[in-house]
């Protein structure tokens, strides 16, 4: 499916790789591809800022560039370290992104999809269902305009985690064309991207075979197939043996860290039991694991692990070899921390109901 067929609207400027920029351009000096291809993406510059190109060109250009992505809402946590946007698209859709500041460098949490449509319970997102697809276009975007807010404030856009709305590896023929657009055109270094996934399977493979050695990190949330099967659905069709396998395939042929995702849910995946079983598959990857305190969302009941349970989870899994790491919750005041990004969208009528299988047993 093409962008104009998923988005009902023609392509956007960004859309479009060098040589359908070429095309576009036909009739123009060469030189001119530079000019636009090096404007938008090296220097960042908007359409309108692009004054090396003459206004008659930038004027018939200008319908492929307006509209795409328009800011609908900002929000900044109280010490505004995080900012969350919230984009509204051409055909209405909204989606958010998420940039981070830290002392003398930023990052952006982007989103690939409208939606999503892995069912994770405990995910604003999935509660709220999916939408569309987002194009090559759209995904860049998103960078595009944190890098510019980030120099505003004399910081540099320094790395791109693909953890936002959707799943990447779910539309990832639009998340790899913008994956290369950003380490080609835009000049990011490809071990600063991270590409965060629930373990869609075919999507890891097809990683596994490109040139870029972008991260990959994985939501875990559970070491067993019974709890995992109900926190993250799609282990029912990719059952955590077969993650683990591909995962090994992934980590031989890129030889990158691995990393694992794990929201603590109070009384869920955070027993002695659960760093055990989480221990025994990071050890044999070498995995770092990021433990991440579950973050509120409306459509989940069932609450985060304690700052005490975080701590002596974390001490556990140490102990146990592994090297983990508790991530900072930013954002959580504007409900831009891990999981809680929904566009304002309501999660589903009926409530997802906590976890009620077996556990494993404490020690």
């Amino acid at each position: 499916m093409t962008d104009r067929e998923e988005t009902g609207r023609a392509a956007s400027l960004y859309d479009l790789d060098r040589d359908a920029l070429a095309d576009l351009l036909a009739g123009e000096p060469a030189y001119r591809i530079d000019q636009l291809w090096t404007g938008l993406y090296a220097q960042g510059r908007t359409l309108d800022d692009l004054s090396t190109l003459p206004k008659t060109l930038r004027a018939r250009l200008a319908p492929l560039a307006e509209g795409r992505l328009t800011v609908a809402a900002t929000s900044a946590s109280e010490d505004r370290s995080t900012v969350k946007t919230l984009w509204r698209l051409a055909d209405g859709a909204l989606v958010e992104s998420v940039l981070m500041h830290y002392r003398d460098r930023s990052t952006v949490c982007v989103s690939t999809q409208a939606g999503c449509a892995m069912a994770c319970g405990f995910c604003a997102t999935g509660q709220a269902g999916f939408t569309r697809h987002l194009s090559v276009g759209e995904i860049v975007e998103q960078v595009l305009y944190a890098r510019r807010d980030a120099g505003a404030g004399g910081r540099r856009l320094s790395n791109v985690v693909f953890m936002g709305m959707g799943e990447p590896l779910a539309n990832y023929d639009r998340t790899w064309g913008a994956i290369r657009r950003l380490h080609g055109a835009v000049g990011l270094s490809a071990r600063h991207l991270t590409v965060s996934t629930v373990g869609i399977l075919p999507g890891i493979r097809r990683m596994t075979a490109e040139p870029e050695p972008v991260n990959l990190a994985v939501s875990l949330h559970a070491a067993n197939d019974e709890l995992r099967d109900e926190l993250v659905p799609i282990n029912r069709r990719y059952p955590l043996d077969d993650l683990v396998d591909t995962c090994r395939a992934y980590l031989r042929a890129k030889g990158r860290r691995l990393s694992f995702e794990w929201a603590l849910i109070d009384g869920v995946n955070d027993r002695a039991g659960d760093a055990r079983e989480l221990a025994a598959i990071a050890r044999g990857l070498g995995a770092h694991v990021n433990l991440i305190p579950l973050n509120p969302t409306p459509g989940y009941p069932t609450r985060g692990t304690p700052p005490a349970g975080v701590a002596a989870f974390a001490d556990r899994l140490r102990a146990l070899g592994v090297n983990a790491t508790v991530r900072r919750n930013r954002g959580t005041d504007i409900d831009a921390a891990c999981g809680q990004l929904a566009a304002g969208a309501p999660p589903r009528p009926q409530q997802v109901a906590p976890p009620t299988r077996r556990r494993p047993t404490p020690a």
